[in-house]
């Protein structure tokens, strides 16, 4: 059953006094069946049939000679036939005629053709050469006619519009002498190209026409005109102003290029001058950009718009004339903008507006500024577009921008357009200037928890250096210390702390505070490291992802009396040594696991180091910042510590300059250390029995010792700290019992023996014998206390000595 008798589309409505007669076309459907489900009037008019006589039925019967031998076998081959066909009148003749079909879907997504023919002529005649000449004349293209020599023989409306003259005036002119513009001879060249090769030629030109107030782009096609013999009679010119659509490429290119170009750092001054850059000289001739100098540093500036004369820091300008001439202002500079200015008046409004620069406008700024004054006038200064710098609802200056070789006034399109790149800048702006607080935040920070000044000590003489990252990478977490301990050792530490900013210093302030706490109690580097390490997976807990507290240590400890190094390294890089001998070497130190994972063990290394050896710690934000790979960082180490000279100074000078770029991505602690040795002529030995009748002996040794290095002063105190301490290792300790005076910065009283108990202080009671030895030890001495050795203890307590008893070391 057919669906439907009438073809979708059609107005059977239509009256007879309608321009267009849908009846003077013949259509028919025939679904993918072959058969016919739609007949139209006009079909009724060119075969006679009714629709009735035909829907439903197939439409092979309206073919008098059966299919055409080009029809494809399948719908889906094309989408669209055309060709001649020849059909079956109602009254039983032939006729033939011009077949056009689509191949469509119907309502239930079934394939169908859409058959159309002309069932009458034409109006007009293709003959008609008034007509066709009317139509060449009122194409609304701009369009003309040239012949073999390039002669101009037709021009229609449009083109006597665009080119501000009449077609008389032009015709038998070239195209050259019509325009007199370089874009013209170019046109020229490519019409000859279109009468040799033949084929069409297209091109874009950009002229300033006669009569027009700016420069306009065109797309020009260039088509060979032929006779019948196929000789060519000419070129066809045809004109589209593209201007419109080039200026808004143009503008969305400014805006992909300000994307991509401003905001590349988060340095303050370096983003205004992206912005300047990227402006000019798309979008204008000469462009400022102004902060308020209330935001130096990070700091918010005051809430609410400036009102009156503002105050402003020039940080960039660009210009389209070398050296930017017409800059006032140096880059640097504070100046004051009058409350009439453009930049004042766009402050206080808060939103962009444009200023074309009159004659009044001039006099107001020669009165004010007139320096500024000259410059506009001596350069053309003729329109200002000023736009706030704003994000997160904080005003942090104006950008300005100026044309004075651009003729074209600034338009609504060109705000837009500043307003747009402007906010994408100020965004940056404003990163920059909260980075720019964070950073100096955890700057002043780091600052006040690294040592202000090394201490004074004999066994190391020290050169350090600390460098901060770029500024974009930000400040991270990397420290070091120099920690004197008991028996006038020294302890050296380096870590790094995993990130950068605040989090990462704060972390480091800890570390930084837990080392010299468990260094206090003289624990061997491994151990230390040890109990450093709980530390850090304890802190990692207390935060959102354990991942973001981690570190890595080196801890070293060095005795100039035995002139031996204890090293230990949680996942940092080993240190290097230079001996005297002129040999420069990576220690082989095992690795240990980085701070913070827990459960594994580290392992301590313990050298003899002659005296005058070099170490050098460091943090890998030194062999890593300048090269791709590690190793190439650690070789260039060791060259430059090989030809580094006797001062320390000079060696961190050295290793600084030639192992980091000019903006290292990563902060840097290094740390070297020349060590020194304590000879017997300050120190002095002896055993002691396990008895106490050996106590005496042993106080008359010390008496003499101090008599020899001139500290008859400190005998009192001295005798009682070695009967104490040798009396406890006696009765409490086992053999073998040493004791020991060291004449450093401190007068240092050891004594060793062979147990791992260590004595603690008390309290004594009023009739208690004993318990107050250590009391008067504490009290008289400036400190005291016990360090564990691999055969059992020591017991240890200083005497300052003032600064003209000190020992020549």
């Amino acid at each position: 059953m057919a669906r439907s008798a009438s073809v979708p589309g059609e107005d059977r409505g239509a009256s007879p006094q309608d321009l267009v007669d849908e009846a003077a076309t013949a259509k028919a459907v025939v679904d993918e069946h072959g058969i016919v489900t739609g007949w139209s009037e006009g079909a009724r008019r060119l075969l006679g049939y009714q629709d009735s006589e035909v829907v439903g039925r197939s439409g092979a019967a309206l073919l008098a000679d059966g299919l055409p031998p080009d029809v494809p076998g399948s719908p889906q081959t094309l989408p669209r036939w055309s060709g001649r066909a020849t059909l079956l009148h109602r009254e039983g003749h032939s006729l033939t005629v011009n077949l056009l079909a689509h191949l469509r879907q119907d309502g239930d997504g079934h394939d169908e053709w859409l058959l159309l023919a002309a069932v009458t002529s034409p109006v007009v005649s293709p003959d008609d050469d008034g007509f066709l000449r009317r139509s060449f004349t009122q194409s609304t293209c701009t369009t003309a006619l040239y012949d073999t020599r390039l002669r101009l023989v037709m021009a229609n409306a449009d083109m006597e519009r665009v080119i501000g003259l009449p077609e008389e005036a032009m015709r038998g002119l070239r195209i050259s002498e019509i325009v007199h513009h370089p874009q013209a001879d170019r046109t020229e060249r490519h019409m000859r190209r279109a009468l040799e090769t033949g084929r069409r030629q297209d091109l874009e030109v950009s002229l300033q026409l006669a009569g027009h107030e700016r420069a306009t782009v065109w797309t020009v096609a260039l088509a060979p005109v032929r006779a019948g013999d196929g000789r060519t009679q000419g070129v066809l010119l045809s004109a589209h102003d593209m201007t419109e659509q080039h200026l808004s490429r143009q503008r969305l290119a400014l805006v992909n290029a300000a994307s991509r170009r401003v905001g590349s750092t988060l340095d303050l001054v370096r983003t205004a001058q992206e912005l300047a850059d990227v402006a000019v000289p798309q979008l204008a001739d000469f462009v400022t950009v102004d902060l308020l100098p209330s935001i130096e540093g990070g700091a918010d500036p005051p809430s609410g718009a400036p009102r009156g004369a503002v105050r402003l820091r020039r940080v960039a300008h660009q210009s389209v004339l070398e050296g930017c001439p017409e800059t006032v202002v140096p880059n640097g500079t504070v100046a004051v903008y009058p409350h009439r200015s453009t930049a004042a008046e766009c402050l206080a409004a808060g939103r962009p507006l444009i200023q074309q620069v009159t004659a009044e406008a001039m006099e107001y700024v020669l009165r004010q500024t007139p320096e500024r004054a000259e410059r506009m006038r001596r350069f053309g200064f003729h329109s200002v577009l000023a736009v706030p710098l704003r994000a997160r609802g904080i005003t942090l200056g104006v950008a300005t921008f100026s044309r004075h070789r651009t003729p074209e006034p600034f338009e609504q399109d060109d705000l837009l357009l500043g307003q747009e790149i402007t906010e994408r800048a100020a965004l940056s702006i404003d990163n920059a200037r909260r980075f720019t607080r964070e950073r100096t935040t955890s700057l002043t920070l780091q600052s006040s928890l690294l040592p202000q000044r090394l201490p004074e000590q004999s066994a190391l003489d020290i050169a350090s250096r600390y460098l901060p990252a770029s500024a974009q990478a930000g400040v991270g977490g990397d420290w070091f210390d120099v920690i004197p301990l008991s028996g006038a050792r020294v302890a050296l530490v380096v870590g790094d702390v995993v990130g950068h900013g605040i989090q990462a210093s704060a972390t480091m302030g800890r570390l930084r505070t837990a080392v010299r706490t468990l260094a206090d109690v003289d624990l061997p580097p491994d151990e230390l490291l040890t109990h450093l390490d709980d530390l850090v997976t304890h802190l990692a807990a207390g935060v959102d992802t354990a991942g973001e507290v981690g570190a890595t240590c080196l801890y070293a400890v060095y005795d100039p009396v035995s002139r031996r190094c204890s090293l230990a390294r949680a996942g940092h890089p080993v240190p290097a040594l230079a001996t005297p001998g002129g040999g420069v070497e990576f220690l082989d130190i095992p690795a240990g696991p980085p701070l913070g994972l827990g459960s594994l063990p580290f392992e301590a290394v313990d050298l003899e180091l002659p005296e005058g050896s070099v170490l050098t710690l460091y943090t890998d934000g030194l062999v890593e910042s300048r090269f791709r790979d590690i190793d190439d960082g650690m070789d260039a180490l060791l060259q430059v510590l090989r030809r580094s000279g006797t001062s320390l100074e000079s060696t961190c000078e050295a290793v600084l300059r030639t192992m980091l770029p000019d903006r290292p991505a990563d902060d840097v602690a290094l740390l070297v250390a020349r060590t020194r040795a304590l000879d017997a002529l300050h120190v002095a030995t002896w055993e002691v029995p396990p008895d106490t009748a050996a106590v005496a002996t042993a106080r008359k040794n010390a008496c003499r010792q101090l008599a020899d290095w001139g500290l008859e002063e400190y005998v009192f105190v001295t005798e009682l700290v070695v009967s104490e301490l040798v009396t406890n290792a006696i009765r409490h300790a086992r053999p073998p019992i040493e004791l020991r005076l060291i004449h450093d910065r401190a007068l240092i009283c050891e004594v060793s023996d062979g147990s791992t108990t260590a004595p603690h202080m008390r309290r004594a009671r009023t009739y208690d014998e004993g318990g107050r030895g250590l009391l008067l030890v504490a009290q008289l001495c400036q400190g005291w206390g016990a360090r564990q050795t691999p055969d059992g203890k020591i017991i240890w307590a200083e005497q300052a000595v003032p600064e003209a008893a000190l020992p020549d070391v």
